[in-house]
């Protein structure tokens, strides 16, 4: 006895009718009532759909034990009314090749298995082991399927059908939803968790514990290719958790990229901060800069080439080599100019640099004004905080940003 018999009768067979009646009756109906032979008919569109829908709950043995047991009520609350395929969908893949080779009903079965979960890992790298390359060995625990008991808990045939939902691993609950309020709603069984078998003590797997599966160590070799990008992903496709009856799972590792204390990088371009001594700044010399493989760069400053504070220059091909296409990237080098202390040259020597350096800017004229002269002091911590600060919101007034959105405005 069914508790209802509407999807049977869309299709037109008896609630005992077996699967290859089921078959018939669908090839039949959905060949009549296709939309590509009833265009101008929109009841035969809908006809179409109701089969569809009726022949995809009642093709899955569990959907249709479900059916039959608690009708469409038990079948939406139980998760298998909603969603599915498409009504055109569940057509290509029945009249497909029927041994499962053509059209996208080759792989409908292999996909409607469900997959254990994903191992998620960040791996964090060093920048020098992004521009050498390395493997690295990494070890991961995961569930495996048992192997004494081959993932059924305990001996064949000892699992027994859960007395709290009749083995169908769903069962109807009550519920309070406010003082004299009760619902009826169907919800995973507590006692069986969905498993629909239970299994005593005194039969369980002796190295699982009735679990199915057990806990294993794994190590893997994850490759770090040279120049492999920030925020990669490598998988490694079946070296997940194992759960019986079920695609094995994945490990997904997420490469994330270390801070270095003297590069940074940009896709395939390195960037180095270089300070460098007032005398080199403005005659020339040689700086030398430690690369990430541990060579050295010798970097020649040529006499005349002034290099002012803020500068950058470029050095071809000493960047990261370019995941994707194989060549190297560019070094840019920003220099930051040391000015040698207050007082640190005698009188005698700053007139020789007077007459090696180009003169001083010629004062603009004043004419009839006032004119006060002022002394310049050294400021303190605090004020060179607030001078910092205003000068910030000045540049913020300037380009008509409000001060409260000083955050979104911030240097990249």
């Amino acid at each position: 006895m069914v508790a209802e018999t509407k999807f049977y009768d869309i299709l037109g067979v008896n609630p005992g009718c077996s699967d290859a009646e089921l078959k018939s009756a669908y090839k039949k109906g959905a060949l009549k009532h296709h939309p590509d032979k009833n265009a101008h008919n929109p009841e035969a569109a809908e006809k179409f759909k109701d089969l569809s829908h009726a022949y995809e709950v009642l093709s899955d043995p569990e959907k249709r034990q479900l059916y039959d047991q608690y009708g469409e009520e038990g079948l939406e609350q139980g998760g298998g009314g909603g969603g599915g395929m498409s009504a055109e969908a569940l057509f290509a893949q029945f009249f497909s090749d029927p041994f499962g080779f053509a059209g996208n009903g080759a792989s409908m079965q292999s996909q409607g298995r469900k997959q254990a979960r994903t191992i998620h890992h960040v791996h964090k790298v060093s920048l020098e082991d992004i521009y050498r390359g390395k493997v690295s060995k990494l070890a991961l625990q995961k569930s495996v399927i048992c192997q004494k008991c081959d993932g059924q808990g305990s001996k064949e045939g000892a699992a027994i059908d859960c007395p709290g939902c009749q083995g169908r691993g769903m069962k109807f609950i009550m519920r309070q939803l406010a003082p004299g309020m009760v619902t009826r709603q169907m919800a995973v069984c507590p006692d069986c968790h969905g498993e629909r078998k239970l299994i005593r003590e005194k039969d369980r797997c002796k190295v699982c514990q009735g679990k199915k599966t057990v806990i294993e160590r794994k190590v893997l070799h994850v490759h770090i290719d040279r120049g492999i990008p920030n925020g990669h992903r490598i998988d490694f496709v079946g070296e997940g958790d194992q759960v019986p009856g079920m695609s094995h799972g994945d490990v997904q590792f997420e490469i994330e990229q270390k801070p270095h204390p003297r590069f940074q990088r940009k896709d395939d371009d390195l960037f180095y901060q270089a300070e460098i001594d007032l005398l080199t700044a403005l005659a020339g010399g040689t700086m030398n800069i430690e690369h990430l493989d541990d060579r050295w760069l010798t970097v020649q400053i040529l006499p005349g080439e002034v290099i002012s504070p803020g500068d950058v220059k470029v050095i071809r091909g000493q960047g990261m080599l370019s995941y994707r296409h194989h060549n190297f990237g560019n070094l840019y080098i920003k220099f930051d100019v040391k000015f040698p202390p207050s007082q640190f040259n005698t009188l005698k020597n700053i007139q020789k640099l007077e007459k090696i350096l180009p003169s001083r800017r010629e004062l603009p004229p004043i004419g009839d004004a006032m004119a006060e002269e002022v002394d310049l002091e050294d400021a303190d911590a605090s004020q060179q905080a607030r001078a910092h600060s205003g000068a910030t919101m000045e540049d913020e007034e300037d380009y008509g940003h409000p001060s409260g959105e000083r955050v979104q405005c911030a240097t990249q």
